[in-house]
């Protein structure tokens, strides 16, 4: 195992030690920690680490302009990664079939701050990104989820 990997791993766990909090409902911890993994990491920390803190903290918000600002910074992470990182973590594939739920959870966030145009906008790249999801449980799952939001936007203007 490389010195890569054994940060990946050690910062992966912190991560999802706070994913632990948020899924058993502690918000504000959740928050807490994901946060100072975040402060550590800095602006120019590595996008894989960026990418999958700001998805899960994006959950942990109450306002849903600070959800958006957050799945806005994981969308951003994703995009600076090149396949040399992603070939040093064993999730790659995991995270490539992420961009799907990405562009989807900036669909939502733009239907709560009534921006029907922008979530339209999210919900194609979305749908278009999904074609890579595996027929499993997961993709599945994202896929069902599109069409859901795809059926609220419709009501909308």
């Amino acid at each position: 195992m490389t010195g890569q990997q054994v940060s990946d791993d050690a910062v992966m766990t912190r991560i999802g030690q706070a994913i632990m909090l948020l899924h058993g409902g502690d918000r504000e911890e959740a928050r807490n920690r994901l946060g100072a993994i975040w402060d550590q990491l800095g602006p120019d920390g590595d996008p894989l680490h960026r990418c999958t803190l700001a998805h899960y903290m994006a959950d942990a918000q109450d306002d849903p302009d600070v959800e958006l600002a957050w799945d806005l910074r994981a969308l951003t992470a994703a995009e600076s990664l090149d396949e040399d990182r992603l070939a040093r973590h064993d999730s790659s594939v995991a995270l490539r079939a992420l961009a799907p739920s990405l562009h989807l959870n900036l669909a939502a966030d733009y239907v709560k701050l009534a921006r029907p145009d922008a979530a339209r906008v999210h919900l194609d790249r979305a749908r278009s990104a999904a074609e890579a999801l595996d027929d499993d449980g997961y993709g599945n799952g994202v896929r069902a989820a599109i069409e859901r939001l795809a059926l609220r936007l419709r009501d909308l203007p």
